[in-house]
This record gives C-alpha cells, sequence and structure tokens, in this order.
C-alpha cells in the first residue's frame, strides 16, 4: 500500500509521518512538500533515510505533477495548506491559491484514479464563533478570516467532489494543535519561546477568547484511525475538552516556567476574532476512538521540548 502525504514537513504532517511510519511498516510513504516557510525537512530528519519514506519538493497546485503522484498511490491525507489567521489577513492570495485551487487540483487528480480514501484536514474555525453548546458536524459553515474561509470553500468542493464524481472523501475537522515542531508564530509556542528568550508574550484584547486545545500526537491519532475506520463521504469532529482562555494559557505557561504576569502585553485585537471555538466529537466517539493524552502533562512535554531544541527554533525566529 502506498499513501500520499502532502505537506508532510509541516507541524501536523510531520507528526502524522513520524507515528505512521511506525504504526503501519507495511506502507510506503512519499511526502510531497512545497518547503515554504513552515515546511521544514528538519522536522523529519529522524527518518529521511527509512526505506518506506520518500520526499519529493513540490506544491500541491501543480496538477500535472500531483495526477503523476497520484496514479501511484492508494490513499491520500491532505495536510498542505496555509494556516495563519494572522498572516490571511494581510495578505490573503495564498491562502486562496493553496487552501482552494490546491485542494481542487488534488481532487482533480482523483477523478481519473481509483484511490480508496481522500482525508482532507480541515479545521474547527470553518464555523465560525459559537457562545454556548458545541457544533456538530452537520452545522453550517460560518468562517470569520479569510483563512478559514479558504478552509471551508476546500471543505465544500471535496463535498461537490464526493457527491458528483464518488470521489471517497473523508473531513476531518479538529481544534486548535499544539506540540513539538510547531512553528512559533503560533500561540503557544510563541509564548514559549518569547518566554525562554525573556520576552513579554502578546494578548489580543481581553485574552477571553476561549479554544480548545489537543495534544498533536491525540490528534495525529484520530487521523490515523479515521483513515482506516472512518466512512466515505462523512466529516468527523476531533475535540479534546480541553477549553480555556488565551488569558488562562498565558497564565497557565507563565506559571510552569516560573514567571510571573509582568510578561503579559496586551495589544489591540484582530479584525473578525471569534471569540469561542468549541466541536462535539461525539461522532468519532461513538466509533470507539479514546484520547490518551492529558492536558497539562502534554503542555509541560511541549515546554521542555522547545527549552531542548532551541536550534530549531531561534533559526525560525530569526
Amino acid at each position: 500500500m502506498k499513501i500520499l502525504i502532502t505537506g508532510g514537513c509541516g507541524f501536523i504532517g510531520s507528526n502524522f509521518i513520524r507515528y505512521f511510519i511506525k504504526e503501519h511498516p507495511d506502507f510506503k510513504i512519499i511526502n510531497l512538500d512545497k518547503l515554504t516557510y513552515a515546511g521544514n525537512l528538519k522536522n523529519l530528519k529522524d527518518i529521511e533515510k527509512n526505506k518506506n519514506y520518500k520526499f519529493i519538493k513540490g506544491d500541491i497546485c501543480n496538477l500535472e505533477l500531483v495526477k503523476k503522484l497520484v496514479k501511484t498511490c492508494d490513499f491520500i491525507i491532505n495536510f498542505a495548506a496555509q494556516t495563519h489567521v494572522d498572516r490571511s489577513i494581510v495578505s490573503s492570495y495564498e491562502f486562496i491559491k493553496t487552501n482552494i485551487y490546491g485542494t481542487w487540483a488534488l481532487l482533480e487528480a482523483c477523478k481519473t484514479k481509483k484511490i480508496k480514501k481522500f482525508i482532507q484536514i480541515s479545521t474547527d474555525e470553518v464555523y465560525g464563533s459559537i457562545e454556548t453548546g458545541s457544533f456538530i458536524e452537520t452545522d453550517g459553515l460560518y468562517p470569520s478570516s479569510p483563512y478559514s474561509a479558504s478552509k471551508a470553500g476546500a471543505d465544500l468542493l471535496c463535498n461537490a467532489y464526493f457527491k458528483t464524481y464518488g470521489v471517497p472523501v473523508i473531513i476531518i475537522r479538529s481544534v486548535n494543535n499544539f506540540g513539538p515542531y510547531q512553528y512559533p508564530e503560533k500561540v503557544i509556542p510563541l509564548f514559549i519561546t518569547n518566554l525562554l528568550e525573556k520576552k513579554k508574550i502578546p494578548i489580543y484584547g481581553d485574552g477571553q477568547n476561549i479554544r480548545d486545545w489537543i495534544y498533536v500526537l491525540d490528534n495525529v491519532r484520530a487521523i490515523d484511525f479515521i483513515l482506516f475506520k472512518g466512512e466515505i463521504g462523512e466529516i468527523y469532529n476531533v475535540s479534546a475538552d480541553n477549553e480555556i482562555s488565551n488569558l488562562e494559557l498565558a497564565n497557565l505557561i507563565l506559571k510552569k516556567l516560573n514567571l510571573d504576569q509582568s510578561f503579559i502585553k496586551y495589544i489591540k485585537d484582530r479584525p473578525g476574532h471569534d471569540r469561542r471555538y468549541s466541536l462535539d466529537s461525539s461522532k468519532l466517539k461513538n466509533l470507539g476512538f479514546k484520547l490518551i493524552y492529558d492536558f497539562e502533562k502534554s503542555l509541560e512535554a511541549t515546554i521542555d521540548w522547545y527549552k531542548e531544541n532551541k536550534n530549531w527554533w531561534k533559526a525560525l525566529k530569526s
């Protein structure tokens, strides 16, 4: 069996490949990655010589390349995406191109090749904000940023290609991930690395925006589980029941680093900032999936990883 992983040099993609190659030694993995600023070959340095792993530098928007690769594969997981909300607010072009056109190219390639499953990695942000309760998979999409709108567009394309052409699509929408190898522009690694450098950490607005956090290794376990047990044409939410405000998160990291609130810097809120994300993942749990990682212990492990891998993140921040 052969699986095509797109965006495998990014944060979640690289953690998935490392997990998958260990759990499924009978699979051959092709990792297609453009190596944008957030894609890093060092993220997979430990497995680059594995006989079942092959890296190809390329863009999912390159339809001819994608068609050539898809012809040889049984499964596809599309991690490739532009993901940083702040960057999408400043300039949205690359988000539309990669997240929508790139997904289209992959789906188009699948029209002529009978693959077993196409997994689209989406986000909780496509639903928009919710004051109380949690979103289920059949709720409407009300994205607030160019980033989340581009991911919602990709989801709709996936659904259309399933219904019109029979492409065997499954969409996975997960909550905020954290863990090793996460690019330091994201909230948790930004907080950790700033504090390790004794710099202040920025908090948007009043800091009461709420997110649910899942340890990346639990998320890749969920993706692996859905790949083999998920039903074609379905959408699966992946949540962790670790809802916490940005201010609470900052204070928790400060506490674990033995620092005080003087390191917090409040800044002007960003446009269209969603107040709260929350997903109901009963559908996935009913299939038999269970989380195994504790939030605080995983946060401590993540802090330790950034302490021990300063060369990795300092090169990126510089």
